[in-house]
């Protein structure tokens, strides 16, 4: 029997999961499906930067999250060669960042969702995105073990992710578009100790970062340009490892450890589309994607579900018409992420800073304060545009 939900989420990981839990708590008739079952893993930058770790402890969610024993992230280090920055990326009220395995974070996200009352169907393949008169009113869908069903809901949110089923059927506008900038690999290493802290190793056409996970295991990414890419990937272990000697001290405490699974890796778009239609929105990936290069995307989902399910509210209330509530998730959305996008494709090119940019991060290092600032910009915790406002700048090069 097709059963009228609220709203029916697409997708069950660090966008969709948190919109259906929001929702939920509300007191909202929700189903959130996924194709995939959990525990599983998904390639992922894992970085949840501070802002990402207050949500999770606004929701009653981070102690859980803490209890799996992911470790506290309290330093991040950017190594240039001639020097490091390195401070504190969050504030008091968010100090630390994680760094946790997909596997264990996204199934804790799956459990809240259902814990405040939605219905969620793992192993659920979405086959169609069911349209009306040009509205969405539902899906049409296959679980592995019960069959075919049809659901309605006054919105689908698709929060499933790049490939997103659901933007692809809905043709939403796409903006300010960005090829694919960087290709990335990672693997994890155990024997790899990083007392608290995030280290990033910039050097020419060439990144690399290292930062604890759980049970006791650092995973290390490699970055090179995505024009290298089919050449690269023919050796991949090779590259990845004669891109960290570009930094020997970091390449001697790698020789000390032991790589313990296979490489996996990606190369992403950046772009924006527009989060909204009738009767459908998106969410996470689905609706705005970014280099992973500045690790933005879990705490962006984060954010997203936030405004979405506060604006889905206002509309299902009768507070306020749906155009007009989504619009406004769609321009906070983009006023918060804009900076962070420049800002995340510039590095993504892996190009050399400019001249003037050289200039301020020398006059940067060692001066703490400022060092404090420039993490925090590099976890989204203040943005690139505060950073760099000429005020910011005119007083760390004064102080310098």
């Amino acid at each position: 029997m097709t059963k009228t939900f609220d709203a029916i989420v697409v997708g069950a990981r660090c966008a969709g999961s948190p919109t259906a839990m929001l929702l939920a708590r509300k007191g909202y008739r929700v189903l959130v499906v996924d194709r995939a079952t959990f525990p599983s893993d998904t390639v992922s930058t894992h970085i949840l930067h501070p802002l990402g770790a207050r949500a999770l402890s606004k929701w009653g969610l981070l102690d859980r999250l803490t209890a799996t024993g992911c470790p506290p992230i309290h330093t991040y280090a950017v190594d240039f060669g001639p020097f490091t920055l390195a401070g504190a990326p969050g504030t008091r009220n968010a100090p630390v960042a994680y760094c946790p395995r997909r596997t264990i974070l996204d199934k804790l996200l799956v459990n809240a969702a259902a814990q405040s009352g939605a219905e969620v169907r793992e192993g659920f393949a979405v086959e169609e995105v069911l349209i009306e008169d040009g509205r969405a009113v539902g899906i049409r869908g296959r679980s592995k073990h019960d069959g075919s069903f049809i659901e309605r809901a006054q919105v689908v949110v698709g929060a499933d992710g790049l490939g997103s089923f659901v933007a692809e059927r809905v043709r939403p506008e796409h903006y300010d578009e960005k090829p694919r900038l960087l290709a990335g690999y990672y693997t994890y290493w155990s024997g790899l100790p990083m007392e608290g802290r995030f280290e990033t190793y910039v050097r020419d056409k060439r990144a690399f970062a290292a930062v604890p996970t759980h049970e006791d295991l650092t995973m290390v990414i490699v970055g090179w340009p995505m024009a290298e890419f089919a050449d690269n990937k023919k050796d991949i272990e090779g590259n990845y490892l004669k891109t960290i000697e570009l930094a020997p001290a970091f390449a001697d405490r790698l020789r000390r450890a032991k790589r313990e699974a296979r490489f996996a890796g990606a190369a992403v778009p950046n772009y924006f589309r527009k989060p909204y239609g009738p009767g459908w929105a998106l969410v996470g990936d689905a609706g705005y994607n970014r280099d992973f290069i500045t690790g933005q995307g879990i705490m962006d989902a984060f954010h997203d579900a936030e405004l979405c399910a506060t604006a889905l509210d206002k509309a299902f209330s009768g507070t306020q018409p749906f155009d007009t509530v989504m619009s406004d998730y769609q321009r906070t959305r983009d006023a918060r992420v804009k900076a962070m996008y420049e800002f995340t494709c510039q590095l993504a090119t892996l190009e050399p800073p400019p001249p003037e940019m050289q200039q301020l991060f020398g006059a940067v290092h060692g001066n703490q304060k400022a060092m404090d600032g420039f993490a925090r910009m590099n976890a989204g915790t203040i943005s690139p545009a505060e950073f760099f406002a000429p005020e910011n700048v005119n007083a760390m090069t004064a102080a310098a």
